[in-house]
């Protein structure tokens, strides 16, 4: 049985689907994912086709492009989110054939506001670190009855 063709997906020699592609005026791709199903990554081009290239875009299902989701912006982050969507719900919408394994994971970007909350967070913050360990040793209620991270050491066990 021929494989399906669809425009801006490949198969891997390991026989996932993916999908990518060129940003207009330049040589840069946007990736777009890889999928189990040739479907998905056909649908997760045609979001990102219709948003770069406008209605005259050569799409692979030209009748449902209307369900599926838009990207927020033209940055490649929400391309990509808009392109997983479109493809999962496709996948939703045909059962996989039953020799297929289960959908890969999907990546999902973290935006900037994120990223930054993350690095702010005090990992490295020596009273985390104490509550941390005040919570590990103290298992047992009885151990911990009066015990305040914040007014005592995790080392100074006089005042329990």
């Amino acid at each position: 049985m021929a494989e399906p063709t669809y425009t801006g997906v490949r198969k891997r020699k390991w026989g996932k689907w993916v999908s990518e592609i060129r940003q207009p005026g330049k040589k840069t791709r946007i990736w777009l994912g890889s999928y189990h199903l040739p479907q998905m990554a056909a649908a997760a081009y045609d979001v990102a086709a219709l948003h770069l290239r406008g209605p005259n875009a050569r799409l692979n299902f030209p009748n449902l492009i209307d369900s599926f989701p838009r990207p927020a912006t033209s940055s490649p982050d929400d391309i990509q989110a808009a392109a997983h969507m479109a493809a999962l719900r496709l996948a939703n919408t045909k059962p996989p054939p039953a020799a297929q394994h289960p959908p890969a994971p999907v990546r999902i970007g973290l935006s900037p506001s994120q990223i930054q909350a993350i690095n702010e967070s005090p990992l490295d913050s020596p009273t985390m670190w104490m509550q941390m360990a005040a919570e590990a040793l103290c298992l047992e209620d009885y151990l911990c009855d009066g015990f305040d991270v914040e007014d005592n050491s995790i080392w100074d066990y006089s005042s329990l």
